[in-house]
């Protein structure tokens, strides 16, 4: 039989989606599952994106640019302008989903055997890309006392070697929630300044703020223009998971050459997704008000539920979907595993993501899972409901 490649071995299993075949055979067994386990939003794409693709006039479904359609990167460059980010088109690259602008970026800046620093826990196909691209991953581990705030910046540098080439954030954050704020933004523009490394931040979450509180890009850090690297999508901000259109954003001109001759490889971005997500940027902000007011509504909803089940902790999350619980069980792989094989209530079930996927570190996260509140508020009653159950019997 023909050898597979170490890299295709070391890939990682999504910890969000490995569970998928057990979740399979409970459906056919007749179990209603609340899919707390992926971060899908059930609000409604805007229609008006979608009519955008119904009416498009078009006999030829023909390439776009590499970069992404022009119109559509200006009219980025505009939404970015509002949001108090000062970019051109130029400094935007369309890609196919966050995922591609995060690949598109480790190729761009790192080597085989080079190394990326990121606070963890974090999304966990961070690892992947990075298995992907030949990368190692120096994890640096936040606390979930603090709610995951950033770790001291002394625990960064104790990470830091002539490899490294790179810290990586998501903010806010998945799988944690957390918001990083100016302070801490700051204090990573000047670790990145001394020695020199690129500053990646995954800002998918950005409109997702709560309790008042403000999104700080990282291309307001204007003293390293050079050294900063967004990454973006349309998934999550207009709940287009399907569209897989996201976007590359450097001031760096060598960077964005780099990352261009990636785009060029792929040949470009997927044409009908992007007239949807051009469309998408017309959405009003009344829009996004009512969806921030329905997130903090189940965000607090869900929170107050479990920390009513005994031996459940949880890090309140002050951005995004997810949060991080603590359970009083020993390993939460297996039961995760066991709420779909072996726990029903009333034909039903919860779905979870275990956490230990979600650090790099073993050992780590073991009692821990994310849960996406991305259901209605009576559908996280019922599940918590559920979880409280299951726990119940469990532990017997």
């Amino acid at each position: 039989m023909p050898q597979l490649s170490q890299k295709g071995q070391d890939m990682p299993q999504s910890p969000i989606r490995k569970l998928v075949p057990y979740a399979e055979a409970a459906e056919a067994r007749g179990i209603q599952i609340h899919q707390l386990n992926i971060g899908q939003p059930d609000i409604k794409t805007p229609k008006h994106a979608l009519d955008a693709v119904k009416n498009a006039d078009i006999e030829v479904l023909s390439y776009s640019h590499s970069a992404g359609f022009l119109s559509y990167r200006e009219k980025l460059a505009a939404y970015y302008g509002k949001q108090g980010i000062e970019i051109t088109a130029n400094d935007i690259i369309v890609s196919t989903g966050g995922s591609e602008a995060l690949l598109f970026a480790m190729g761009s800046i790192t080597d085989p055997g080079d190394e990326i620093i990121i606070p963890e826990p974090f999304y966990a196909n961070y690892n992947g890309f990075a298995t992907a691209s030949g990368v190692t991953v120096k994890p640096v581990i936040s606390s979930f006392e603090s709610g995951f705030a950033l770790p001291a910046i002394a625990e960064f540098e104790k990470e830091i070697t002539p490899k490294t080439k790179a810290i990586v954030i998501c903010n806010p954050g998945n799988p944690t929630g957390y918001l990083y704020s100016k302070e801490e933004l700051d204090q990573l523009s000047e670790l990145v300044k001394k020695h020199d490394l690129f500053l990646i931040a995954d800002e998918v979450y950005r409109e997702f703020a709560y309790d008042g509180l403000q999104h700080n890009s990282v291309l307001n850090q204007r003293e390293i223009d050079e050294h900063t690297i967004m990454i973006d999508s349309v998934s999550k901000r207009f709940s287009m998971c399907g569209a897989r259109i996201g976007c590359l954003v450097s001031r760096n001109k060598a960077f964005m050459a780099t990352a261009m001759k990636f785009a060029q490889a792929r040949l470009s971005p997927p044409t009908l997704a992007q007239i949807a997500s051009e469309a998408a940027l017309d959405t009003p902000q009344s829009y996004f008000d009512e969806v921030i007011s329905e997130y903090v509504d189940r965000r607090d909803t869900l929170v107050a539920g479990l920390e009513a089940i005994p031996g459940v902790r949880v890090a309140k999350p002050k951005g995004a979907f997810y949060c991080i619980a603590e359970l009083p069980v020993k390993n939460s792989d297996d039961f995760a595993q066991w709420l779909l094989e072996s726990f029903e209530h009333n034909k039903k079930t919860v779905m979870v993501a275990p956490a230990a996927g979600f650090y790099s570190t073993p050992g780590e996260g073991l009692n821990q899972v994310r849960i996406a509140y991305v259901l209605k508020k009576e559908d996280l009653i019922e599940a918590v409901a559920l979880l409280k159950e299951a726990l119940s019997l469990y532990n017997d």
